[in-house]
């Protein structure tokens, strides 16, 4: 059986930057003064006066699948909010508030009160308040539910985190993730659906549908705090589109990774079941490193150390970024 790419499963991340920027191009209107967009890359800013606000909006995607399959609703919430809470920081910015968005092809208390329970989870976590939402009932438009939701944050201008001050040799700071987070799962379901796997299999990564459904992991807290210690210089957060997310830190600089962290055994699992690539699991997938952060070489290990990561490269002055261990450039 020739090996899957997750543009075989359906979704084409070419092809998906592509509708984005045609999108984008469409919208061309823009608040001017108090309240006017200020540039920024993982989550949107408006000026406020000495502030900048942000908003961010995601779901959980094709997860929600998993949890179909594994008749567990409890914990999607972590991973609606990690989704959003995740994008905030990145610029430095605090999430404060919450709201989600949940369509439904039918009521269902029991469901709603089960996927409440993470999201109370999440909001915990994050320190976040969910302060509303939406319920809407679509049986003519969806079958099963779908979970979004958006995230009020703010940050001082003054300690707005944009990659602009970068220095070829600051580090890279890699921190872990709990596991396959939200993203990829439409190539996760493929391969599965091609093997001789069920969800409830009992390998050696455990139960496959509970390890697959083990809730993406929240930064906020430890994030924030080295933030406000430290001088960070950049950060991304690893979902969709895998390592070329550092890339959006600063597109004018390089990323360079020498030592990776070691990804957990479920992407072995993945990668070996559906004979993916080391490229596209590495554009796909967050393969162990939810998360990263890009500081002065002077502060790397401790920062590192406050947010439980390791140094895992550096940036340099040539373009793109690149897995040394694999060879492998994006």
């Amino acid at each position: 059986m020739p090996g899957i790419t997750y543009k075989d499963s359906g979704v084409d991340i070419d092809k998906e930057d592509k509708a984005i920027s045609a999108l984008k191009k469409t919208i061309r209107y823009a608040r001017k003064g108090f309240g006017a967009p200020l540039k920024s890359e993982f989550t949107g800013l408006v000026d406020f006066g000495d502030y900048a606000l942000t908003l961010c909006t995601d779901g959980v995607g094709t997860k929600l699948l998993v949890a179909h399959e594994m008749g567990r609703f409890d914990t999607i919430g972590i991973d609606c909010i990690a989704m959003n809470v995740n994008d905030t920081i990145c610029q430095g910015a605090e999430p404060i508030a919450f709201v989600d968005y949940l369509a439904l092809e039918r009521a269902d208390p029991e469901l709603t009160a089960e996927i409440g329970k993470g999201l109370h989870k999440g909001a915990e976590l994050s320190d976040i308040t969910i302060i509303g939402g939406e319920t809407a009932t679509l049986g003519d438009l969806i079958k099963g539910f779908d979970l979004a939701g958006t995230v009020l944050g703010y940050v001082k201008k003054e300690n707005i985190i944009d990659g602009s001050d970068l220095e070829i040799g600051d580090c890279i700071i890699g921190v872990p993730s709990s596991g396959v987070h939200s993203n990829g799962y439409t190539l996760v379901r493929k391969i599965i659906e091609r093997s001789e796997h069920d969800y409830t299999d009992e390998l050696d990564v455990g139960i496959l549908g509970d390890v697959l459904l083990e809730p993406t992991k929240i930064y906020t807290r430890e994030v924030l705090s080295a933030s406000k210690r430290y001088r960070l210089k950049g950060m991304a957060h690893i979902t969709g589109g895998g390592l070329r997310n550092i890339k959006r830190i600063n597109p004018g600089f390089g990323y360079e990774i020498d030592d990776p962290i070691e990804p957990q055994p479920i992407f072995k699992f993945i990668q070996e079941e559906g004979r993916v690539t080391d490229t596209e699991m590495y554009q796909t997938f967050n393969m162990g490193m939810g998360f990263c952060i890009i500081s002065s070489m002077s502060d790397a290990e401790d920062t590192a150390k406050m947010v439980d990561g390791k140094i895992v490269g550096k940036v340099v002055s040539e373009r793109g970024v690149r897995l040394k261990p694999k060879g492998l450039t994006y």
